[in-house]
């Protein structure tokens, strides 16, 4: 288990929409913190993917619904269950983003990070069709993030924190190895997670945004930047 606290790969433009999407996620996650338990639940099932609703096998009780199903499938990815899921995601969203939104611009970025949640969602959605467990989280569209900077920047360096029970330590590890060992790690728990329905980590998502990031990169990069970047690394004292 190796956990990214930053990255040594400096950017040209200030990532105003990897900002965005932070203070949007937080601001989402604090709002619906502050309802009470039950209207709080409502809240998820009403902006939440819920795959069977999406496919057309459930629809939603009409006293709660909030937006046609398809837009859940973008809604979803602002809200989150937990502290640790949102402080997660939004940690690799705030050290991976940046870099891809330098390479493709601002508008580009919002399309691509979009379209990264959309066919992560839909992966999800795909093999669990008749789910009627909401999805939400950010980590679709961030895995597309981190398939695209596996491409682009896999020899950049990467702080981890790695844990040894009592004893941890803090190293750079190259990017493409963290990166490829999370992909894996994706992989075996999806392929666990097969037949097990219900709530829990909606692996085939990060599977699938992952895959969407990696193909997708190459039409909204711009043309100059190249794969298997070296990045200039910032010197440490």
């Amino acid at each position: 288990l190796m956990i990214p606290l930053k990255d040594d790969n400096p950017t040209k433009i200030k990532p105003v929409l990897t900002i965005a999407f932070i203070v949007a996620c937080v601001f989402v996650f604090l709002r619906q913190g502050s309802m009470p338990s039950e209207l709080g639940e409502i809240f998820v099932y009403q902006y939440g993917a819920i795959p069977a609703v999406v496919f057309g096998y459930k629809d939603l009780p009409q006293e709660i619904v909030a937006v046609p199903a398809y837009v859940s499938v973008i809604s979803s990815m602002f809200l989150h269950g937990g502290w640790m899921h949102l402080i997660g995601n939004m940690m690799y969203l705030w050290i991976f983003g940046n870099n891809i939104e330098d390479v493709m611009g601002h508008v580009k970025f919002i399309v691509f990070y979009g379209l990264c949640g959309i066919l992560a969602a839909g992966s999800h959605a795909v093999i669990n069709m008749q789910s009627p467990v909401p999805m939400v989280g950010a980590s679709g569209a961030i895995s597309g993030v981190l398939g695209a900077y596996l491409l682009l920047y896999p020899s950049a360096r990467v702080l981890v924190l790695i844990p040894f029970g009592f004893f941890s330590q803090i190293v750079y590890v190259p990017a493409g190895i963290v990166l490829g060992l999370w992909f894996v790690m994706q992989l075996f728990s999806g392929g666990m997670s097969i037949g097990h329905e219900g709530g829990g980590v909606a692996f085939f998502a990060h599977i699938g945004g992952f895959l969407a990031g990696m193909a997708l990169i190459p039409f909204f990069k711009h043309s100059h930047v190249r794969f298997f970047n070296r990045p200039h690394h910032r010197s440490r004292s």
